[in-house]
């Protein structure tokens, strides 16, 4: 894939230069800022951004600002968000449009090689890529205030799997148990959550937006 890096930290940025030119990526751009992203994205939209949510000047969300208007004006062009710390409404906001094409990664994660370079493939190719950790810490926080009470331990590990970007027969191979026993666990999710009658939108996004807190879910039908 053609890739363009987006971090300040120079010591990282060109550590995931040479991972990813090891295994076989083709490196456009390595930048150290958000502006400097958004026009090398303009200028040459590469397949995918892996960029870091904390940039200069202020350090607070101009790499968040930078993935979501390029997956507003580049909507081929894949996005993967870095964050040292698992900040929730990120999340939701990347989820909010196109489920294709995002991801959102704790940067501990790119200390697992094998994880990282998979979950850059997944949303590469049109799928997600959501921390483990990230997605538990909302399932907590949302569980709360949602109607997710209702989901059994089972099918909360079927959501919560489902929210890191995998599909029916992957999320059957982590949980050891057949396909179409996921997609049972699938549709009585949707059943709970009231998600059966959704036309125009795709039920798994909205199932994963309201297990994320709902903050993505605004402007879509709420039929729970």
């Amino acid at each position: 894939m053609r890739v363009m890096i987006a971090e300040d930290s120079a010591l990282l940025r060109e550590g995931l230069v040479r991972l990813l030119a090891d295994e076989g990526h083709v490196v456009t751009a390595a930048v150290g800022d958000a502006q400097t992203l958004l026009a090398a994205v303009a200028a040459d939209p590469p397949d995918i951004v892996v960029v870091d949510v904390r940039m200069p000047p202020t350090h607070t969300d101009e790499g968040l600002r930078a993935a979501l208007r390029i997956r507003e004006g580049h909507p081929g062009t894949a996005v993967l968000v870095l964050s040292q710390y698992i900040e929730g409404r990120y999340a939701t906001e990347l989820l909010s449009g196109s489920s294709e094409g995002v991801g959102y990664l704790l940067k501990d994660r790119v200390m697992q090689v094998a994880e990282f370079l998979d979950a850059l493939e997944r949303v590469g190719a049109g799928g997600t890529a959501f921390d483990p950790e990230v997605v538990r810490r909302l399932l907590a926080r949302s569980a709360r205030t949602d109607p997710l009470h209702r989901l059994t331990p089972r099918e909360r590990d079927v959501l919560g799997l489902m929210a890191q970007g995998f599909t029916n027969a992957a999320i059957a191979e982590q949980l050891h148990v057949s396909q179409s026993a996921v997609e049972k666990h699938t549709n009585a999710i949707f059943d709970k959550l009231g998600l059966t009658g959704t036309a125009g939108y795709s039920r798994r996004v909205l199932a994963v937006l309201r297990h994320l807190g709902a903050a993505g879910t605004q402007g879509l039908p709420d039929r729970a």
